[in-house]
């Protein structure tokens, strides 16, 4: 899948001194989420399912 011209979003969770950001990409029904630091590194997809559930797990975790 060619993700060169999807349109990222920084996440509103994101640090402020920009360490640790994610950003995330509506793409063919699923969402890529990617590291900001590393934009040609790895991109994980998953349904907006699965990311809301990764994000509830992690905030009641904290």
């Amino acid at each position: 899948m060619d993700l060169r011209n999807i349109k990222w979003r920084k996440s509103t969770h994101s640090g402020p001194n920009g360490g640790e950001c994610v950003e995330v990409a509506d793409v063919a029904g699923v969402v890529a989420v990617r590291d900001s630091k590393d934009p040609d590194g790895p991109v994980l997809m998953v349904t907006r399912a699965a990311l809301r559930t990764a994000v509830q797990s992690a905030a009641t975790t904290r």
